[in-house]
């Protein structure tokens, strides 16, 4: 026995001829052939044939499957970001319709314009707006007599500054500039050891649960401010009020 050059497996001796040496390695082209064969039955089976129509047919059955799943994913996925994009817009809508943009006083005498939201004090179909209005109003306050700590227009002057400005009876104030004195110092004079002179700031003052006695000075005290400015009043309005245009 030995070790067939040709193939690598153990074979009988032979004598030293071509001839013995092929027979012992026939067995290699016995296999090839049959790998062929096999080959051939299988490209026989994707090139022609009643299985391979089935195939072709079920192919571009699974083809049309996987479209129309893949449509239906992507109209999902549409549909959803139009209902997160519609419930995003509407509670902006709900936001803005209590949001009222207004001059804030800075710690540092500055005023800025800022946007403030309000939490509704009404029914849900309320909303907030801003009047300005010169003094005087022309308008009668009075406490709410269903929400405690809240002051709101029991009655608007006909031709009233008030009235010009948009205010009506029902209107619940929210909030209003108030004017107050106090002594600027400057650091010049603090250090000098002045005591500095009075100057009269105008602020926004909230209403909400301020006994009516403070909200009337409030009001007032725009009478103060010594530019001469508008009164800035916030209301909370229903919008069921027949007067609302």
């Amino acid at each position: 026995r030995g070790i067939c050059r040709s193939c690598l497996g153990p074979r009988r001796m032979y004598s030293s001829s071509n001839n013995n040496k092929n027979r012992h390695c026939s067995h290699l082209a016995r296999r090839l052939v049959r790998l062929t064969m096999s080959s051939s039955s299988e490209d026989a089976l994707f090139l022609g044939g009643e299985d391979a129509q089935r195939l072709r047919e079920e192919a571009q059955k699974l083809r049309k499957e996987i479209e129309q799943f893949e449509k239906k994913k992507a109209d999902m996925e549409q549909e959803e970001r139009k209902e997160i994009q519609a419930e995003l817009e509407e509670k902006q809508a709900a936001i803005d319709r209590y949001s009222a943009t207004i001059p804030i006083l800075k710690p540092d005498g500055s005023t800025v314009a800022e946007t403030i939201t309000f939490p509704p004090r009404l029914d849900s179909n309320s909303k907030i707006l801003v009047c300005e209005a010169s003094l005087p109003l022309g308008i009668l306050l009075g406490e709410h007599e269903s929400l405690e700590g809240m002051t709101e227009v029991d009655e608007v002057a006909a031709g009233s500054n008030g009235e010009l400005a948009g205010i009506q009876e029902g209107d619940v104030i929210r909030a209003c500039t108030a004017c107050k004195m106090e002594m600027d110092q400057p650091t010049w004079q603090l250090l000098a050891g002045g005591i500095g002179r009075p100057k009269t700031f105008r602020y926004m003052f909230s209403v909400d649960n301020k006994p009516f006695e403070q909200v009337m000075e409030a009001v007032g005290s725009n009478r103060l401010d010594p530019e001469g400015r508008p009164a800035i009043l916030v209301l909370e309005r229903t919008t069921t009020n027949t007067k609302d245009k």
